[in-house]
């Protein structure tokens, strides 16, 4: 069964392709994904949480803390900070198992545990992998049950390198249901973000989004706006954002390991304007803002952008 939010996507963009998007997807581990995510040291996950708001979160650990166990398994010792709105979002079975909408190659129904999207990330070269499928939390680990694995492209990934010095971060964790100046400073600087969406049926899902400082504009105290920039033509977050417009954000501060998350509903607008490189424009209207010093305690030091990142146009 296809993504129907993804298919309308498609259909507008102009895509004319049976299986591409989520239906081309598959549930097994590949060898060459299962060793790329033993070497990882940051995945970010997210999913809807409490009152249907989806967030995104780091999750950070050694080298070999995300592990393939079996074809379809991923075991991943780490949880959610406590500080972080997806804690204990896997501790319990949702209230109503989720309609199975995905086209995985075998039958989800068997499935337990809660949709979760997942991405690692390797920003050193640029490479990334998602996964999404059911999570659930057995001790202090989540096991996740795989129902969408495969490889994204490496545009708009700026190149980092992870530090082994522990990070210096902001203390304290804040809760506001308006950006401050100095959210608004962090979001206008940051070259990358990730979103987290959700649709009933279809699961959750996590995406990077990159570009040159100032690619993400705020408007104002409650509103962002990004270009959506030429990709893979899948469009599983805006297939999502079809069905279902919540969405969360996070901005990492790669330098202190403090955490932006943001969440709230996103809306495509067809019409890019003048924006370089823009294909589309997507509006976010924030509903909730907490950030959350040390949040990772990885510190990245800064390399070089994309050479694929479009220039931004002056304010």
């Amino acid at each position: 069964m296809r993504h129907t939010g993804e298919a309308a996507v498609q259909r507008r963009a102009g895509v004319r392709a049976e299986n591409w998007g989520s239906a081309g997807t598959r549930p097994d581990i590949p060898d060459v994904a299962a060793g790329f995510l033993a070497d990882q040291r940051m995945l970010v996950i997210g999913t809807a949480g409490p009152g249907g708001r989806v967030w995104a979160g780091p999750l950070t650990g050694p080298a070999g803390f995300a592990t393939a166990r079996g074809p379809r398994t991923v075991v991943i010792d780490a949880l959610p900070g406590a500080n972080d709105p997806l804690s204990g979002v896997f501790d319990s079975e949702p209230a109503t198992e989720p309609a199975t909408g995905r086209d995985t190659g075998q039958s989800t129904g068997q499935s337990t545990g809660h949709d979760i999207g997942m991405l690692a990330i390797e920003p050193s070269t640029r490479r990334r992998m998602r996964i999404n499928g059911r999570a659930r939390r057995e001790g202090n680990s989540l096991i996740v049950t795989t129902e969408q694995v495969y490889a994204n492209c490496p545009k708009y990934l700026q190149t980092r390198d992870v530090a082994e010095d522990p990070a210096t971060s902001t203390a304290g964790t804040y809760r506001t249901a308006v950006l401050a100046p100095r959210h608004r400073e962090w979001i206008e600087g940051a070259d990358t973000f990730f979103v987290a969406t959700h649709a009933d049926g279809f699961g959750s899902d996590v995406s990077h989004r990159g570009g040159n400082p100032g690619f993400v504009r705020v408007v104002d105290e409650r509103r962002l706006v990004w270009p959506d920039y030429v990709g893979n033509s899948m469009y599983m977050t805006l297939g999502n954002l079809e069905l279902n417009p919540a969405a969360g954000l996070l901005f990492l501060d790669w330098t202190t390991g403090d955490a932006l998350h943001l969440t709230g509903r996103a809306r495509v607008d067809w019409d890019p304007g003048d924006v370089p490189g823009a294909q589309r424009l997507v509006g976010f209207d924030v509903e909730e803002v907490v950030q959350v010093g040390g949040a990772s305690p990885l510190r990245w030091t800064f390399e070089k952008y994309s050479r694929f990142n479009p220039p931004v146009r002056s304010r």
